[in-house]
């Protein structure tokens, strides 16, 4: 599917910064396959931006509650089984990458137990349980603002991979 972002759009999100320039796009792909990420949408969206979509996501949730919360809210897979890390190296993200593959190792080793239904205590208690995460999760707040301006970088410099731009 085409996704179409207006050029007026994008030049007065660039004058706020990386992360408004980058909603830009996330906003439109979402604005097309619905709130959630699904099998039924997967086709709607190419490689390219899947993985700007990914990064979103990634971000959020690992801001919020780190992995245990995003692979609890269902994203493990989307993340770590799909070309996700390989395409933030190929953007130029090679830290942020290795950090991932780092935490689907954590993943596929425990994938079970980190997947399972859970009450509330269970799932805070699996902050204790997979301890293995904290470190990542540092990295992570350590590379977030690099990793950004890296794929905004590469959103820009090929930006008829992410989206068709509408001179208005």
């Amino acid at each position: 599917m085409n996704i179409v972002v207006k050029e007026s759009d994008l030049i007065k999100a660039s004058e706020e910064g990386v992360d408004e320039f980058l909603k830009v796009f996330i906003d439109r792909y979402k604005a097309t396959i619905g709130a959630e990420v699904s099998a039924d949408t997967m086709a709607e969206l190419n490689a390219y931006q899947h993985t700007l979509l990914a990064y979103d996501l990634f971000r959020e949730q690992i801001n919020e509650g780190g992995f245990v919360q995003l692979i609890q809210n269902g994203y493990g897979g989307y993340i770590f089984h799909n070309p996700f890390a390989k395409s933030l190296k190929l953007f130029g993200a090679t830290k942020m990458s290795k950090l991932v593959y780092a935490a689907r190792e954590i993943y596929d080793a425990n994938k079970e137990a980190l997947e399972k239904e859970t009450t509330e205590e269970e799932f805070y208690s699996m902050y204790v349980d997979f301890e293995a995460f904290d470190e990542l999760e540092e990295k992570f707040f350590e590379l977030e603002e690099e990793t950004t301006c890296l794929v905004a970088t590469y959103v820009d410099e090929n930006i008829d991979l992410f989206a068709t731009v509408d001179k208005d």
